[in-house]
């Protein structure tokens, strides 16, 4: 049974460690960070509220299984590629679109993050597949 002081913590760390995670995804595909790293600390987020509240309530959390999500994050990083095909470049060529947002001047949008993206998804399964598969084999030998 987890501590009140794990909960509490939890409650507070969960959704910080979202933020950091987002901030890491949008950060690296211009800079070092990215969706791998921004992946990792997202698992750690759910992670940490598993431990805190239960794997039953983390798995409420996240609301899809995680192979799911590894499949449609390895779905989105392979798309991220196929715009360059259409315009008769190597597979996986970096493509930019400038969005032009009212308080915004100018929002540069690439291919790169729609891979960072994918991976970002990608990894939080991966991750959370290997941790749910530990619980449940951890619950079943202490039955």
């Amino acid at each position: 049974m987890p501590s009140i002081i794990l909960r509490i913590a939890a409650r507070t760390l969960t959704p910080t460690l979202f933020v950091a995670a987002l901030i890491l995804l949008f950060r690296g595909h211009n800079a070092p960070g990215g969706g791998f790293i921004g992946g990792l600390l997202a698992a750690a987020a759910v992670t940490l509220y598993a431990m805190a509240n239960g794997p039953s309530s983390a798995r409420q959390l996240i609301r899809v299984t995680p192979r799911t999500l590894m499949a449609i994050g390895l779905g989105i990083a392979f798309l991220s590629g196929v715009p360059s095909l259409f315009l008769e470049l190597p597979y996986m060529s970096g493509q930019w679109v400038t969005l032009r947002l009212p308080f915004v001047d100018a929002l540069p949008i690439g291919t790169a993050l729609v891979f960072d993206i994918g991976i970002f998804i990608a990894v939080i399964g991966f991750v959370l597949t290997i941790f749910f598969a530990l619980t449940e084999a951890e619950e079943e030998e202490v039955r």
